[in-house]
């Protein structure tokens, strides 16, 4: 009896050398779905993905993670802080009788 081996790919590029040059790259996946009823229009869905490293992201301008409160600490301390600085500069302005 003979041992059976893995059937591998000799011809093509492996999972992680697609993922790797996609990411590279970038891949931009853009599309609209649009409803109509007697040429009204109803519903229009614009979908656009791109799929990037967060360098290739940088380099194209996107970076919207980096001040997302909810995605960065740094960027929620501040928001606390920003909304502690105005309940105080509302407490000063209201309390002041000019």
């Amino acid at each position: 009896m003979g041992t059976s081996t893995p059937a591998t790919s000799t011809s093509g590029d492996s999972l992680a050398d697609i993922l790797e040059r996609v990411l590279d790259k970038g891949v931009v996946i853009a599309g609209d779905i649009q409803i109509n009823l007697l040429d009204i229009e109803l519903l229009t869905i614009k979908l656009r993905l791109i799929v990037a490293s967060i360098d290739k992201a940088k380099e194209i301008g996107i970076d919207w993670w980096e001040t997302d409160p909810a995605l960065n600490r740094a960027s929620g301390e501040l928001a606390a802080e920003n909304r502690n600085l105005r309940q105080r500069l509302h407490h000063l302005e209201s309390g002041r009788s000019d």
